[in-house]
């Protein structure tokens, strides 16, 4: 915690929140404009947050949106983690390519596409022995 005692840098709540692996790269991403407070984007680490805040992050496939619920005072296990804030981000529409969630199914591929499965390369075998044979 900060010598304010409410409020904590944006780059250690993300790294104490396990949002990132480190806080570097959470500095990366508060200098870089993908993390917003309150709708605001922070151009800073060193952007103070408080209890109440609502973070909007912004990640390579995902967007997360978490209210601030204690700041941290270290990286502790995931359990604790999760403490520190409530988590409502959007669900994913099924339009968003059908790419699973945290605890949501993978998706179906349609058959044929992708690799083949050990079935039908044995399938395969036995269409070109018979070839080679005749």
């Amino acid at each position: 915690m900060t010598a304010a005692g409410d409020r904590q840098r944006i780059d250690k709540w993300l790294f104490f929140a396990r949002v990132v692996k480190s806080r570097s790269l959470a500095a990366k991403l508060a200098v870089g404009g993908r993390v917003r407070v309150n709708r605001d984007k922070v151009d800073q680490a060193s952007h103070p947050v408080k209890v109440g805040d609502v973070l909007t992050v912004t990640l390579d496939r995902r967007v997360l949106v978490y209210r601030v619920l204690a700041t941290g005072h270290r990286r502790g296990p995931a359990e604790e983690a999760r403490l520190l804030y409530q988590d409502v981000s959007p669900q994913p529409s099924p339009q968003d390519g059908g790419q699973a969630g945290p605890g949501g199914l993978a998706p179906l591929r349609d058959a044929g596409s992708g690799r083949p499965t050990k079935r039908e390369r044995r399938l395969t075998d036995r269409l070109r022995d018979r070839d080679e044979a005749e």
